[in-house]
């Protein structure tokens, strides 16, 4: 069969033969219909992912959409090393394999999966947004942030702040009120007072770096002891640095509770019942992204190219050879 295969880290995968599967016990085989390009793919695939192992010849992909022998279209993930799911047939465990709702496709499926299950987890399960509250999200333009923007909106959020660089991106949402990044710091650190004035109960941050450093300058320096309100952040990507210097007096001008949300912090039964809550949602017209599908076969020319708010998917054919 013919898969995207990583050769050398750092480095496109490029599309070439690569041994067929074959299903252990508990295991399934699928024949793979979309997987999508994530942040996460690419960082494993380039060993900076803290949970990668930096092994090549291997095939990329946390996840994927396909079809199982007897025809059922399925969601899965944790296939089987070295097969990834951006390969024409991969394995996976049969208890990671989630039923696709009718009404949904493949490439939205694959779009939607990933990024959704980060904003839904870290929306609900990580920072418990009641209805009413006031929810920033950090890196609204991207495809998670723009998921994110869907689901605070359908879990009662009442006011929600978009922050990011490519505003047409966050226009199409609906959103409150949005800060600009990609000013001056002066400008940007304003702009998060501004809106921080009124309040502020949940971060949604997808960005880290001096874009988080900045947010949390402004909030201390708005402290007002008589309008105090707390604070829950939660980190869920680095695109904009993977620290940030945290100073003690910030942390005591602001009732600021951190945390993260990744696999890590929600047991894996949880995150599988969000991807098919999801699902769900999408198949219902609820939650769209946008996606911008790319052949398999083109897979070392699409790698390095930005999503720019569409997330890419790599399709295969039904008919894929042997």
């Amino acid at each position: 069969m013919q898969a995207a295969v990583v050769a050398v880290l750092g480095e496109p995968p490029k599309y070439q033969p690569f041994p067929n599967p074959v299903p252990g016990v508990d295991e399934v085989l699928i024949q793979v219909r979309a997987a999508g390009l994530h942040p996460i793919v690419k960082a494993l695939a380039s060993g900076t992912h803290y949970a990668g192992k930096g092994e090549v010849n291997v095939v990329p992909g946390v996840d994927g959409v396909g079809m199982l022998e007897n025809g059922s279209r399925v969601y899965f993930t944790f296939a089987r090393k070295p097969w990834g799911s951006m390969c024409e047939r991969t394995v996976a465990p049969r208890s990671k394999c989630l039923p696709l709702p009718d009404g949904l496709d493949y490439t939205q499926a694959a779009a939607i999966a990933n990024p959704g299950m980060s904003a839904w987890l870290s929306l609900k399960e990580r920072a418990a947004v009641a209805p009413g509250e006031t929810v920033l999200i950090l890196g609204a333009t991207g495809v998670a942030g723009q998921l994110a923007t869907q689901v605070a909106r359908q879990l009662g959020a009442k006011r929600i702040i978009a922050a990011g660089r490519n505003l047409e991106a966050i226009a199409v949402e609906e959103v409150d009120a949005i800060v600009a990044l990609g000013q001056p710091e002066e400008i940007v650190r304003e702009a998060f007072a501004e809106v921080a004035s009124e309040g502020i109960d949940v971060v949604i941050d997808y960005l880290w770096g001096r874009p988080t450093e900045l947010l949390l300058e402004a909030l201390a320096k708005g402290f007002r002891p008589s309008t105090n309100r707390s604070i829950r952040l939660v980190e869920v990507g680095e695109s904009a640095g993977r620290t940030i210097s945290l100073p003690g007096a910030t942390l005591r001008s602001i009732d600021l509770k951190l945390m993260g949300s990744g696999f890590g912090s929600v047991p894996m039964e949880r995150v599988l019942n969000a991807i098919s809550t999801l699902f769900w949602q999408a198949a219902a017209g609820r939650l769209t992204v946008a996606v911008d599908p790319v052949p398999l076969a083109d897979v070392e020319q699409a790698w390095s190219r930005a999503d720019k708010g569409r997330r890419i998917v790599f399709t295969v054919p039904a008919t894929s050879t042997p």
